[in-house]
């Protein structure tokens, strides 16, 4: 019989292990320090509806992908027509329809490069590209980073997500109706409807060490709880202010700052059931630059809102206010790329799953795909020697040694 799997954790990494592991019909314990679930995937109650930041998912992803193939993403909202028609790019001082036509330059020709892992983003972008057009790429990137200073990152890193973001065909972004809390609720649903226990406002303090253990939490909480200093990578820093407003037609849908690296978005205009009857949410995020306080970085975010909400102040009904700092997913510096992250495996049948440790993806899909990995090398007593796994959970091959290559070259050799 195989032991109880053990989940610290009930953010979208411990949830996403707790399922991926009981689906393979273990027994599964989740414990949440909080007395709800969700993390940083976490909603305010109603009526005012808010993520932990803009959220939202790329359904090109395969994090989106699992979370589709067991209904646990939808109902799901998506930019129309209409929202698509009130993207703006803030950039020669004020609110333009277009952004600038160096960086769409940039877009058209990077589909084709392949940026190095060793050189900085500011580095190859300018080179290749021009100044110009690496200054509106990374102000692009805001909502994607949480990063004011993108070109100090690996060029590879930032250029695979400018990409994404600009992705040419039609929208690529998702947003679970209800916010991520309702995402949150069903994937809970699902745990427990596969016999997961789940546990909350229990704190736990030390490794169990019967079973393995799935560790779902921060870096920083699991540095603390499995005793580990090497537990750490760069995260972002930034200011977050969520409105609830009485709409008018003059507010933007989604505003990228190009300039400032900030980001608005009206949540509401896709997903109307995240503010009462006559009002409409918006969710914004400003990057804060080195030794930047939290209130010269919301000063900075409430100038964007004046260019995207005119008199929004006048028109308030909510507001949030929140400091993101070293909690924003994983950035890379040159050097360095998903795989030098904190491994999932930490050894003695401990695992860790996250937003920042070593799984590919952007943002949110780092935190899934290591919990898949994590759920897989959980359940699988004796994986194969050098095997590693895929996302969907699958044992892959061993990779080719020069020995295997040598010999299958031989084999060919003989059958010609």
């Amino acid at each position: 019989m195989k032991p109880t799997i053990t989940v610290i954790g009930g953010g979208l990494a411990g949830l996403t292990a707790a399922i991926a592991s009981a689906e393979q019909g273990v027994d599964v314990v989740l414990f949440e320090a909080h007395q709800s679930l969700g993390g940083r995937a976490r909603c305010t109650p109603a009526p005012h509806i808010a993520n932990d930041g803009p959220h939202a998912f790329y359904k090109d992803g395969t994090a989106w992908k699992w979370l589709a193939a067991r209904s646990l993403a939808q109902p799901a909202a998506r930019l129309g027509a209409a929202q698509l028609a009130r993207v703006r790019f803030r950039h020669g001082g004020g609110l333009k329809l277009l952004p600038p036509a160096g960086l769409v330059r940039m877009l058209i020709a990077g589909r084709g490069r392949h940026a190095p892992v060793d050189r900085s983003f500011r580095d190859w972008a300018s080179a290749e590209f021009g100044e110009p057009a690496y200054r509106a790429a990374a102000g692009l990137l805001g909502p994607a980073l949480f990063e004011a200073d993108p070109g100090r990152l690996s060029a590879a890193f930032v250029f695979e997500r400018l990409l994404r973001v600009a992705s040419w065909r039609q929208p690529v972004t998702r947003y679970p109706v209800g916010g991520w809390g309702a995402l949150v609720d069903r994937m809970a649903a699902r745990a427990r409807h596969l016999g997961v226990r789940i546990e909350t406002g229990v704190r736990v303090d030390a490794v169990p060490t019967a079973g393995p253990v799935i560790v779902a939490t921060s870096l920083d909480a699991a540095r603390a709880l499995l005793g580990d200093e090497s537990l750490r990578w760069e995260s972002g820093r930034c200011v977050l202010m969520d409105v609830a407003l009485r709409p008018s037609r003059t507010d933007q849908c989604v505003t990228f700052d190009l300039q400032e690296g900030g980001f608005v978005e009206r949540f509401g205009a896709q997903d109307p059931s995240l503010a009462p009857p006559g009002e409409t949410l918006l969710q914004g995020s400003m990057p804060l630059r080195a030794d930047e306080s939290k209130t010269r970085g919301m000063t900075r975010l409430e100038a964007l809102y004046d260019l995207c909400a005119p008199g929004w102040r006048d028109r308030l009904t909510w507001r949030r206010d929140q400091l993101a700092a070293g909690r924003t997913g994983a950035l890379d510096l040159p050097g360095t790329r998903w795989r030098d992250r904190p491994a999932i495996s930490r050894g003695g049948r401990t695992y860790l799953a996250g937003d920042a440790v070593a799984a590919p993806g952007l943002l949110a899909e780092v935190s899934v795909n290591s919990a898949l990995i994590a759920a897989r090398l959980a359940t699988d007593p004796a994986p194969a020697r050098g095997a590693g796994v895929d996302l969907a959970g699958r044992r892959a091959a061993p990779p080719a040694t020069r020995e295997d290559s040598s010999r299958r070259r031989a084999r060919n050799e003989r059958g010609r």
